[in-house]
């Protein structure tokens, strides 16, 4: 008789604008544990949208905040706050591409200052340590957003004060920054996966701008703004351009540089809430892991979550269940996935627009996927 794992750790990320990670956890462990299986459940974030959720599930309070979104209409978004006194602040759900009304992009209006408000209340609340999740903004205005929040002031040539965005930049002529607050024991940490520096042909303006609707005018427009704010900050600190050169300064239109800026420091968003989540002491328990994200293909090898749950769970075999899979099969070995399987394999309908279907497939999944054999689980070990 073949003997199969007992014990799976089932640590996904969301799968982006259908179920958060912890439903997909969720569903899958109620597939696995109908065939008898003991399932750990770790809904995981990689530093983007989501990562509020996944410290909620395991185990920080949600606390409600209002703050304004990526052009300024207040909505109620979440912080996770934890009693050692970390908060985790999030892009996305304060001022990123979902706050924008009707999903109608706005390049050079969208503004931070929603993260820099969630950022201040996580202060107030306690927090000595506060982890700025990067992915999913809307704008590209170089940090000014959550600098205003916090209590900066831009002013232009007449000394009026400037609303934050990205296509203002180049109207500031001072910047006041007496009003922020003392963060020297605040510990500031960016999760971030974006290696851009802030400006060039690399830049947040370059790179990501037309994905946020910029034109090439309006990157035009960007990167000359983002410079001239560095400009400028150099008169509060010397190495302003030596952090907007910083691997991750371009990640969030500039939030990178800005949180560098006020003392931060960048971290691999996938490698940091890892840690943060515990994943070694649940990777521990496990005979088996499975994980997986909307969508899979060659790119997520280059440090993308399921890649570093994959690298941090040798040698017990892992799995990858995904939305959708455009991996090769030589990208899948260099992760070392022992399989992947696609929702996609299993209908004629689109998953990822269908929450609904998705949780089924992802229950009949967890029932029926193959798991593997004693004897692959003593390779993954041995090619360890």
């Amino acid at each position: 008789m073949t003997i199969a794992p007992t014990r799976v750790l089932v640590a996904p990320d969301k799968f982006k604008g259908s179920l958060t990670a912890a439903q997909v956890a969720s569903h899958l462990g109620r597939g696995l544990r109908a065939r008898g299986l003991h399932v750990d459940e770790l809904p995981l974030a990689d530093g983007g949208d989501g990562s509020v959720d996944a410290a909620v599930a395991a185990g920080f309070r949600p606390v409600p905040v209002t703050v304004a979104g990526a052009t300024g209409r207040p909505h109620t978004a979440l912080i996770a706050l934890h009693s050692n006194g970390t908060a985790v602040v999030e892009v996305a759900n304060t001022c990123g591409l979902h706050t924008l009304p009707g999903g109608h992009l706005a390049p050079l209006a969208a503004s931070s200052a929603g993260a820099g408000q969630a950022f201040r209340a996580a202060i107030g609340l306690g927090a000595r340590r506060v982890v700025l999740a990067l992915g999913g903004s809307a704008g590209t205005d170089g940090g000014t957003g959550l600098l205003t929040a916090l209590g900066a002031a831009l002013r232009d040539r007449a000394g009026r004060t400037i609303a934050a965005a990205g296509g203002t930049l180049s109207r500031i002529v001072t910047i006041d920054l007496a009003g922020l607050p003392d963060l020297t024991n605040v510990e500031l940490i960016i999760a971030s996966d974006v290696g851009n520096p802030l400006t060039g042909p690399t830049g947040a303006a370059a790179v990501y701008g037309p994905q946020k609707g910029a034109t090439a005018q309006d990157v035009n427009t960007l990167d000359n703004g983002l410079r001239h704010l560095v400009d400028l900050l150099t008169a509060h600190r010397p190495d302003a351009a030596d952090l907007a050169h910083k691997p991750g300064a371009g990640a969030a239109g500039g939030l990178g540089f800005a949180g560098l800026f006020l003392g931060g420091r960048i971290v691999s968003g996938a490698e940091f809430f890892l840690d943060l989540l515990d994943f070694d002491t649940h990777v521990a328990q496990a005979d088996l892991v499975i994980t997986g994200e909307g969508r899979i293909d060659d790119q997520t090898a280059a440090g993308k979550l399921p890649a570093v749950v994959a690298r941090r769970s040798r040698p017990r075999p892992v799995i990858a269940v995904v939305g959708r899979s455009d991996i090769s099969p030589a990208a899948t070995t260099r992760m070392g996935l022992t399989a992947v399987h696609a929702l996609t394999d299993h209908t004629d309908r689109n998953p990822a627009a269908d929450p609904t279907l998705t949780r089924e497939l992802l229950i009949e999944l967890g029932r029926t996927l193959p798991l593997p054999t004693p004897r692959l689980m003593e390779v993954g070990a041995a090619a360890s």
